[in-house]
């Protein structure tokens, strides 16, 4: 079996994006602007990686392998001058290689990483869907009109993963569980450190 690799755009971030989720973003560099008018043009999407380190701004960064690729599904001249777009994560991928072309764009190939088993939460995890209906209240998460499966798993999972103020290298290890179930566990585990702490 062989594994077809994509040639796409990468944009390293301090945030993440999962797969059904999104995320607003705010471009004014150069090599961004050129690949939203090219990822249009082409209809095709990037790459979200979490910054390992450097900044989002900077001319180097590293970043992480496991990523999400998301399609543009918004854009707006914003009140600031810079362009909004939001983006609606598609698929986790993972970054087989990746360059920087001269323009300082960031690019890769990628592979797709196998979907995730869609499952129910379980009992023991029916805090999780609370919170996570609480955040969903906050004006800024309410106006990405984002549809929430409070039931399955995988939702529960990557929603609390994107929006619960953890740490960056922890916010990853989330991102790179393969099991919807594991990541509640982690996530139960995260939310009482955080009630305590």
């Amino acid at each position: 079996m062989t594994v077809e690799l994509m040639n796409v755009p990468l944009f390293p971030l301090n945030s993440i994006v999962l797969p059904r989720g999104r995320i607003p973003l705010q471009l004014f560099e150069p090599r961004y602007i050129d690949m939203l008018t090219r990822c249009l043009k082409e209809d095709r999407g990037f790459v979200v990686v979490l910054l390992r380190e450097g900044g989002e701004t900077g001319p180097v960064a590293a970043f992480y392998d496991i990523g999400t690729y998301v399609r543009i599904i918004d854009f707006q001249q914003l009140e600031n001058g810079l362009l909004g777009i939001t983006v609606e994560g598609e698929s986790k991928v993972s970054v087989v290689r990746s360059w920087q072309q001269e323009d300082g764009l960031n690019v890769g190939d990628v592979e797709c990483l196998v979907e995730e088993a869609g499952s129910e939460v379980p009992e023991r995890y029916s805090e999780l869907p609370s919170v996570l209906r609480a955040l969903f209240r906050h004006p800024v998460i309410r106006d990405l009109n984002m549809d929430i499966d409070y039931d399955d798993a995988r939702d529960v999972g990557w929603r609390l993963t994107e929006l619960l103020p953890l740490d960056k290298q922890e916010k990853q290890k989330l991102v790179e569980l393969q099991d919807p179930l594991e990541r509640l566990d982690r996530l139960q585990g995260l939310l009482e450190a955080l009630e305590e702490g």
